[in-house]
């Protein structure tokens, strides 16, 4: 089942505040699929997802050369995948904001000076919740 990313129903929001991790997947330059697990939080205000990783690491490569990640997040029977194009950040006011967030989902994040955060623009929600 398809969803307004703008309009998710009551279900889908508690799900994406709720503590689990994800996988995200970004294409990697020969067109292979790269994933990973993530924790990642859910803006739906901004329709935003955020993912922060290290600057370096392949996933972030990824999306800055792709433009575009997908986050699917399952929990026995009940999924969510979120498509969109994606944004890598290294502006530090937007990357402590997704700390901030990471911390109050799941735990205060690690100290990396190489961080940045991948800011999916929600275009897509498939699922079933």
């Amino acid at each position: 089942m398809s969803f307004d990313p703008a309009d998710l129903p009551p279900a889908a929001l508690e799900f994406l505040t709720a503590r689990h991790l994800a996988t995200l997947t970004t294409l990697r330059p020969d067109g292979s699929p790269h994933v990973t697990p993530v924790g990642f939080t859910w803006d739906a205000d901004a329709g935003l997802a955020r993912v922060i990783c290290s600057g370096p690491s392949r996933k972030a490569r990824n999306a800055a050369e792709t433009k575009r990640a997908a986050l699917c997040q399952v929990d026995g029977g009940r999924w969510l995948t979120l498509e969109g194009t994606v944004e890598v950040v290294s502006d530090p006011a937007r990357v402590a904001d997704a700390e901030r967030r990471y911390a109050a989902r799941y735990r205060q994040p690690r100290e990396n000076p190489l961080r940045v955060v991948l800011e999916i623009t929600v275009t897509t929600v498939l699922g079933r919740i």
